[in-house]
């Protein structure tokens, strides 16, 4: 008989719940403004303090192609990484993702909508920084993007993993100073901003920002190919972290 109503009740395609998810991780973020500002602020004033003044030591004559791609990487750390594992953390311990637990969303499609809203505020963030490098005389090579961007995306992978990982198992306060702990080293180790020592291919599987710097400089200001110890090294850590957090991550 037409016209009567037939509920067809069952869970949704996993596509739709997850597409569900990021959409909100996005409004979400959107709704934190003060965390987008930071998130953009450190960067966009370390690229205009080491990349147009010479308060810091760089190698070679060229600041704006030492600090751009540099600052680049520490923005894609800032947000995938400790942006990230300070808001998961206080998810956790307020009972968001114990909520999101009894829903029809799973645990893997937590992680992948986490990481992939954290992906596209990364896009928007470069976009922006990419910008003001190039209006302050950044120049960097267009056909070396593809790569650039590959590297990119690793790097944001294993750094949602480990904040994830940190998010899940340490209470907010600890997940808090950690992150930042790690972030300030990364920062200092890391040659963003001034020369640092030299650690060779042992450097950059250790220090994954230097390692993502690095190959944002090779590509982006020289045109060059990503140096293979970097492709190993950041596709070492999003494997190792990536499959750490699914495994073990914590509702509650």
């Amino acid at each position: 008989m037409s016209g009567v109503f037939a509920p067809a009740p069952g869970r949704a395609p996993r596509r739709t719940v997850v597409a569900s998810q990021i959409r909100m991780e996005l409004t979400l973020t959107a709704r934190r403004g003060e965390a987008v500002v930071l998130a953009m602020g450190v960067p966009l004033l370390v690229l205009l303090g080491a990349g147009l003044t010479e308060a810091t030591n760089v190698p070679g004559d060229d600041r704006l192609a030492f600090v751009v791609p540099g600052v680049l990487a520490l923005t894609v750390m800032s947000t995938a990484f400790t942006g990230q594992a300070i808001t998961t953390g206080y998810e956790r311990s307020y009972g968001v993702l114990k909520r999101l637990g009894a829903s029809p969303l799973t645990r893997s499609g937590l992680l992948f909508a986490k990481t992939a809203a954290v992906l596209g505020l990364i896009v928007v963030q470069l976009i922006t920084l990419a910008a003001v490098g190039l209006a302050v005389g950044w120049r960097p090579h267009a056909g070396a993007i593809l790569p650039a961007l590959g590297v990119t995306v690793l790097a944001t992978a294993a750094y949602s993993g480990l904040a994830l990982l940190m998010a899940s198992r340490l209470r907010p306060e600890a997940t808090t100073g950690a992150a930042t702990l790690i972030y300030v080293l990364m920062l200092a180790a890391g040659g963003i901003m001034f020369a640092a020592p030299d650690l060779g291919t042992f450097g950059w599987f250790v220090l994954p920002l230097a390692a993502h710097a690095e190959a944002l400089r090779a590509t982006l200001s020289y045109g060059a190919s990503v140096p293979t110890a970097i492709w190993l090294s950041l596709g070492a850590w999003a494997v190792v972290f990536v499959t750490a957090a699914a495994r073990t991550f914590r509702w509650e």
